[in-house]
Parts: structure tokens; sequence; C-alpha cells
């Protein structure tokens, strides 16, 4: 536990001031989210805010790393399954439960914060996008290994098959967003993996 002392004002619990701005940012994205949304879940003031995370755009970057981290750990295990199909499966199937989570608003923070972006907030879409094309890489490059060991029709597209995991998640991720239930979202994913070259 890190806690912050900034002078008089008050002392918090970074991690914890963190994983509550997360969840401010995940419910609105990072345009929608005012700084009023975020002191107030935080429980700390603007002064506060500002000295420790710099400003909500640095407080946003620190959230999104906490995320990502644990996204990662999903990916990569997703990553280990011993065919292409068992590695498609586990990335739909298990992303319903990460898109319902309890106790989280629905969807997906990577999503929601690159759907509705200003230019001013073109510096955060262009680093939320970097972090997306990097798990679309890591799956590609599963698909080229497994096509590679004749796991996938020689002429399967690892990268077709890659943006196809990417486009499915997002698409869910909009769904959840806007209502669907788990239910809904694992029809869906059944149905997309009824799509899976054999």
């Amino acid at each position: 536990m890190t806690i912050v002392r900034l002078g008089r004002p008050r002392e918090f619990d970074i991690d914890q001031a963190l994983d509550r701005a997360l969840q401010v940012f995940r419910a609105k994205g990072y345009e929608a989210t005012s700084l009023s949304d975020l002191t107030e879940a935080m429980g700390i003031t603007r002064p506060s805010l500002y000295a420790a995370f710099g400003n909500k755009e640095g407080l946003f970057r620190k959230a999104l790393d906490r995320y990502v981290e644990e996204r990662r750990k999903f990916w990569r295990k997703a990553l280990e399954e011993p065919t292409a199909r068992a590695v498609a499966e586990k990335l739909l199937l298990g992303s319903v439960d990460l898109l319902t989570e309890t106790g989280c608003a629905p969807g997906c923070l990577a999503v929601k914060s690159t759907l509705a972006c200003t230019e001013e907030s073109d510096a955060i879409r262009k680093e939320v996008l970097s972090r997306r094309s990097e798990a679309e890489t890591a799956i590609r490059q599963r698909f080229a290994r497994a096509r590679a060991e004749g796991d996938l029709p020689a002429d399967a597209n690892p990268g077709d098959l890659a943006r196809y995991i990417v486009t499915m998640f997002q698409g869910m991720a909009v769904q959840a967003a806007s209502g669907a239930t788990r239910k809904d979202l694992r029809r869906i994913a059944e149905t997309a993996l009824r799509a899976w070259p054999s």
C-alpha cells in the first residue's frame, strides 16, 4: 500500500484512489469523465489529484496501465492454449466475463475511451490504440505459429484472424456497455466461433 502525503491537505492510499478512478473512467470513458467525477470518487481534492498525478491525463495513463496489466494476464494465459481454436475460444468466451465483471461498469475502458475522443484528447486515443495494437500483434503471432505447425489451414491468414478476434471483442464491449447480458454476449461469442476455420 502506498500512502501519498501532500503537505497539509490529506493523505490517501494511491492504489485505492487509482482503483476508484479506473472505475469512473471505465464507466464513462476518458472524454466524458470530469475532474469533479474523479475527485468525488477518489475522495480527494483537485490540488491533491494534481500533486499526485499531474492532471487528468496523467491519472488516466496510470489507471490505463493498471487496467491493461490485468488484461495482459488474461491474454497471455489465453495465448498459451494448445490450439488456435482453443486460443480463440478462450479469448472470446473469457472476454464475456471481463466485459461483465461484477461491481464494474460493463464494457471496456479502452473501447469507451477511443469511441468518443475530441481533437484535444487525441494523444489519449493514440495511446489506447497503441495498447490495443500490442494485443492484436500478440494474437497474430500466435496464429502464425499455429499455421506453421499445421494447426490452422495453410490458406488461413493470421492477421485477418487476429483482427477478427479483436473486432468481435470490441463489438461485444459496445454491446455490454449498451446493456447486453452475459448470456447475450456468450451467444455472440459462440456464433463467432462457429465461423472459425477448420
